[in-house]
């Protein structure tokens, strides 16, 4: 998902002009460190303030760094520190070569990431995650890449963010879900505690809905070309998660969310590249 954030951001400013290809290549290596950092240390606060425990749900279906004894609590904060200095350098280098505009995005970026479990802040757990995830993989990734190649932001690549990191936001929407009666039972509050299962199912739904009816109103009001449409092929897949979902929410919740994610922005990637070679 973030790979396809940056990517987005890299081909609307090749619309607009040459394509930097070694800026794009390490624009890419340092969000796949950034995300895998951010995961990293989610796993290691997690288990540090006892919310993932070994009858967590995400550890009944994906290895748990530390719940299944591969790494120490030690070791993985360490691999999470050698993660960040991975994309600080990264980080660093395109902002002194090509956008100091990164710098600030990486500094955002970098804050939110270490907070989002991190005290004093661990905003994770007062219901903001969702809206996090949103900002971040939307707007700050593709505008951040799109800053690489043109060295200033754009409307166009804040618009195609918005569809895209609202869809985003739901792995983690529907990771909560799933987990509301774990999670409640740890003392934390997330957005599908507040709201319930089936409020949180209404969401889940609306946003879907928002992401692919905004993509038909941007093109209606000429602010994105109109091979952006190409995303309307991932709705029999929408269809079939929200069926899937109304039934029960899916042990594998989130992954199967992500699938959908990687579908339309594949697709929103095609359309982008056809933007430039076929203009319409």
């Amino acid at each position: 998902m973030s790979v396809i954030s940056v990517t987005v951001g890299t081909l609307v400013a090749a619309s607009h002009g040459p394509m930097h290809w070694v800026a794009f290549g390490l624009v890419v290596l340092g969000i796949v460190a950034f995300h895998a950092a951010t995961n990293v240390l989610n796993d290691y606060f997690d288990t540090c303030y006892a919310v993932d425990q070994p009858d967590s749900p995400t550890a009944r279906y994906r290895p748990h760094p530390i719940l299944a004894k591969l790494l120490t609590p030690g070791q993985l904060l360490t691999e999470a520190m050698v993660l960040y200095g991975v994309t600080i350098a990264i980080g660093v280098f395109l902002a002194v070569t090509f956008s100091i505009l990164v710098l600030w995005v990486g500094l955002i970026g970098f804050l939110a990431s270490v907070f989002y479990t991190a005290g004093p802040v661990k905003y994770k757990y007062k219901a903001f995650g969702e809206l996090s995830v949103a900002f971040m993989w939307g707007p700050l990734m593709v505008e951040g890449a799109y800053a690489v190649q043109r060295n200033v932001f754009s409307l166009e690549a804040f618009y195609l963010s918005i569809p895209f990191g609202a869809l985003v936001a739901l792995v983690l929407l529907a990771n909560n879900t799933r987990d509301i009666a774990y999670d409640a039972r740890q003392g934390i509050t997330t957005i599908s505690i507040l709201l319930g299962e089936k409020g949180s199912l209404v969401l889940y739904t609306g946003l879907i809905a928002a992401a692919y009816l905004s993509m038909v109103l941007m093109v209606l009001l000429n602010l994105v070309s109109p091979w952006s449409l190409l995303v309307l092929l991932s709705l029999p897949k929408a269809v079939s998660l929200l069926r899937s979902f109304a039934r029960k929410v899916p042990e594998a919740a989130d992954a199967i969310t992500a699938q959908l994610d990687t579908a339309f922005g594949v697709l929103l990637i095609g359309g982008l590249i056809l933007q430039t070679v076929v203009p319409i």
